[in-house]
């Protein structure tokens, strides 16, 4: 009976093919059965390894399963897309009416529009039905020049003097002068021995021919002719000096698609400002793409001859970089004219192109908004003078800048006036250098009206901290709103305002970050004293892992080849090579004005980094006060106390950065950078169990109702601290201590600025012994001078190793600060700004505690 079971068994088991562990599956298939030594000879042994086939199946079914997913698209269920750099702000414009880049557009990469010529090869004989010959496969260019499409660019000029606006200027400008006059004559108003009507007609005609002189050097002459002139020639010129002009198609064909959607309604591109190139290069890619080249906004110190010209006839008209005279006198002519003429072009179909910096950034990070021209286009809008307004942020960078450095300007020495022999100058040597790529992106268009509407009813665009709303700006002089802003004109002000920081905003997220970026950031932050380069690779990858899918990058291959290029590009001026124990070793070159210049490279990443840097800053600046008083190694820092010192600090760097959307609330944004270090471990925060007690006490805060957003933030955290009595603590990993000592690096170089100009106040101070030679007042310009001498003794003396601390427009971004705070006054006398300190502040007790407010955020 044994026998008969046994066989039995064996039978039922022969059928199953186990292979031999010597042997392959296919000898074993050949074989058709197996040896009597591989059959078990056991139950057990049976069972187990069957166990172990059916897992080897199931191993194997679930890969193909795998393969199969990720094979096969899933058309239903999307993931969630991670945020894309250049799209609007969701919340300030509906993604309804957006034109948004699909998902075959996501996939797409930027290409190098020089060497793309769409209307010129052999497709388009093909495309016209002709099949004949196509000369512009052999002369692309020239090819691609003539067959742009043409648009219609009406001259607004004539419109301008009728209009009713100009002439209630005229006639305000005579009658002021005719007071003027008659008070200079020391004559009553009754006194009929003064012919005013007279002196009146005489300043009228006076101001009319001074309004033809302003029009005819501003106005614009577009022609398409020049255009495709110019065109033909930046294809030829531009690869001489660039190895190349990189675009993402994707995003053109969005404008495209915005204008067909919209096709009566301007585009008003707000680009960040570079470079002197920048100015024909946006209409460049656009009339190479068949979109409506715009009118430009340039300064008129580029009106120059041959190049001046050059630029009008391209769409560039001319503004004055300010716009009142000196004495803060407004100048309602001038004034009436530019609105009058921009109004004019808007109205008649011309897109517009200005640049919302006002000027070239001498820093490399983006500069606080100039709301002049901006203003024109909203009071437009306001007055029905067009339906709307396609606002187009455009980003634009460079590998190297072609314009050189501005090192002279931050040691605080005279910018050089433009003209014709210094342009000559600059062109013959641009095009015997090599400046690698440069990188525009369009971002995504959004409409005026809609992002008025959001901002209109938005809590959260006036909702800033007690000192931010003190530190309102003030009119500034230089602006079309002028030095007499009525009250009900304010709310339209900081309307503009936020449209402009929202674009400053959005565009510095857009932008690409290029080769010598990324090296310059590291250089300066991680490895000042250098580094090999296989570190200084690792640290590339690490940087490239945290900037995937919140920045672009103007780069790809390997880390190794991208320091390289970069390290070449940026020339041994900026940055040394040498072998060190068969290693290639790196390093910045610190040298005063060598660091300067490679900062501006290194700035363009600190956008990115600043709530980083702010919150990390603050954190160990908070444990080592506590630390000072406890004693002890094992600090942590309360989480509202951290968020309270934050504040402070972002309100001291209110002129550097711009930190949030104006449609978000700082410390939301605070709180969001605060969770972002403990996810990466640079910060922890554990969660701490809570009693009952103190979590209904916590419930019951956040159920609050009334609390009054114009009430002293002081006194929020205050309530803060005692409904939550500081429970949430942050502590600080050791193992990201060096982390949290590059993210201080980043803003190290501002506070040292500002605590160098905070000391220089004492040079304000009244000396009693001396009143005459002293009288606590000072010209601007000898001032700053003070405050870059002063800085320039700390990093010679070694309190500072920052040497692109020497930065002339640090320095004024903090006397802005102290302007708003009240710390300090600036007057004008006889066109002359005079710095002063004003009371109470006007005592050296006083300043001194302004030094110690300011150093107490210089890390150690």
């Amino acid at each position: 009976m044994v026998d008969v079971i046994s066989n039995r068994i064996q039978e039922a088991y022969g059928s199953f093919r186990i292979p031999n562990v010597f042997s392959s599956a296919t000898d074993t298939e050949r074989n058709g059965v197996f040896s009597a030594f591989a059959a078990p000879k056991r139950y057990k042994d049976l069972e187990r390894e069957q166990r172990q086939l059916n897992k080897d199946n199931d191993r194997t079914v679930r890969q193909q399963r795998l393969f199969h997913i990720k094979d096969t698209p899933t058309p239903h269920v999307q993931p969630e897309q991670p945020h894309i750099p250049g799209l609007a702000c969701p919340s300030c414009s509906p993604i309804e009416s957006r034109p948004q880049l699909d998902q075959s557009d996501r996939r797409r990469h930027a290409i190098d529009i020089l060497r793309v010529t769409t209307h010129a090869g052999s497709h388009y004989a093909t495309a016209t039905g002709t099949g004949a010959f196509d000369w512009g496969v052999w002369c692309p260019h020239l090819a691609q020049a003539t067959r742009v499409k043409r648009f219609p660019y009406p001259q607004m000029a004539g419109a301008v003097l009728p209009d009713d606006r100009v002439l209630e200027a005229l006639e305000l400008a005579a009658k002021e002068a005719t007071n003027e006059k008659r008070a200079q004559l020391g004559l009553a108003e009754d006194d009929e021995s003064f012919d005013e009507d007279s002196y009146f007609n005489e300043m009228h005609h006076k101001h009319e021919q001074r309004a033809a002189k302003i029009l005819t050097g501003m106005r614009s002459k577009i022609s398409n002719m020049v255009l495709r002139i110019t065109s033909w020639v930046l294809y030829k010129l531009l690869p001489c000096f660039m190895s190349g002009v990189a675009a993402h198609p994707a995003q053109v064909e969005m404008i495209k698609r915005a204008i067909e959607k919209n096709p009566n309604i301007p585009l008003i591109f707000l680009p960040l400002h570079r470079s002197h190139l920048d100015y024909i290069m946006v209409s460049f890619i656009l009339l190479n793409n068949d979109i409506k080249c715009p009118l430009v906004a340039g300064g008129d110190n580029l009106r120059i001859p041959v190049f001046g010209s050059i630029l009008r006839y391209d769409g560039a008209f001319f503004i004055k970089r300010k716009i009142d005279p000196l004495t803060g006198k407004k100048d309602h002519v001038y004034r009436a004219v530019l609105h009058t003429y921009l109004q004019k072009c808007l109205t008649a179909g011309h897109n517009v192109e200005f640049f919302i910096e006002g000027g070239r950034t001498r820093t490399g990070k983006p500069c606080m908004p100039k709301s002049g021209i901006l203003s024109v286009i909203v009071d437009a809008f306001n007055d029905k003078s067009i339906s709307d307004a396609l606002i187009v942020p455009v980003s634009i960078n460079y590998e190297k800048l072609v314009d050189g450095n501005f090192v002279r300007e931050q040691l605080g020495q005279k910018k050089i006036p433009e003209s014709f022999a210094s342009a000559a100058k600059a062109i013959v040597k641009v095009l015997k250098a090599r400046y690698g790529l440069m990188r525009i992106d369009f971002n995504e268009p959004f409409s005026l009206s809609e992002l008025v509407k959001s901002l209109r009813t938005s809590d959260t665009a006036h909702n800033y901290s007690p000192e931010m709303r003190r530190l309102q700006h003030k009119p500034s002089t230089t602006s079309l709103f002028g030095t007499d802003v009525v009250q009900e004109e304010q709310d339209q002000r900081q309307l503009i305002d936020n449209i402009a920081r929202h674009v400053v905003f959005d565009s510095a997220r857009a932008t690409s970050v290029m080769t010598t970026n990324a090296l310059a950031f590291l250089l300066l932050n991680r490895f000042r004293d250098g580094a090999p380069l296989s570190i200084l690779v690792e640290a590339l990858d690490e940087l490239r892992a945290v900037l995937s899918g919140v920045r672009d990058l103007g780069f790809t291959g390997t880390s190794e080849d991208v320091i390289r290029y970069a390290a070449d590009l940026l020339g041994p001026g900026l940055v040394t090579r040498e072998l060190r124990n068969g290693q290639t070793f790196i390093k910045p070159v610190v040298m005063i004005p060598n660091v300067i210049e490679l900062a501006y490279y290194s700035n363009c990443l600190l956008p990115h980094f600043a709530l980083e840097s702010i919150v990390v800053t603050c954190a160990c600046l908070i444990k080592r006060d506590t630390e000072r008083k406890m004693d002890t190694g094992e600090t942590t820092v309360g989480r509202s106390s951290l968020l309270q010192k934050c504040m402070e600090f972002a309100d001291l760097l209110m002129y550097e950065f711009i930190l949030c959307k104006p449609c978000q609330k700082l410390e939301t944004v605070l709180e969001n950078s605060l969770e972002g270090l403990c996810v990466q471990n640079i910060l922890c925060q554990p969660k701490q169990e809570l009693t009952e007690e103190q979590q209904q006490a916590q419930r019951m805060y956040r159920n609050m109702d009334g609390l009054d957003v114009d009430d002293e933030m002081d006194d929020y955290f205050d309530d803060r601290q005692v409904f939550e009595e500081d429970t949430e603590r942050v502590h600080f990993p050791p193992e990201k201590h060096c982390d949290r000592i590059v993210l201080q690096s980043v803003l190290a170089p501002f506070t040292h600025t500002y605590a160098a100009v905070a000391s220089t106040l004492h040079k304000l101070l009244v000396v009693e012994s001396e009143p005459s030679t002293h009288c606590g007042s000072m010209m601007e310009s000898e001032f700053i001078q003070l405050c870059i001498k002063e800085i320039n003794a700390r990093v010679e003396q070694g309190t500072c190793k920052y040497g692109e601390s020497i930065s002339t427009d640090t320095v004024r971004n903090c006397l802005k600060v102290f302007e708003k705070r009240s710390y300090i006054e600036t007057t004008n006398n006889n066109g002359v700004r005079l710095v002063s300190l004003l009371p109470p502040f006007d005592s050296e007790a006083e300043v001194q505690s302004i030094v110690h407010h300011v150093e107490y955020f210089v890390p150690v």
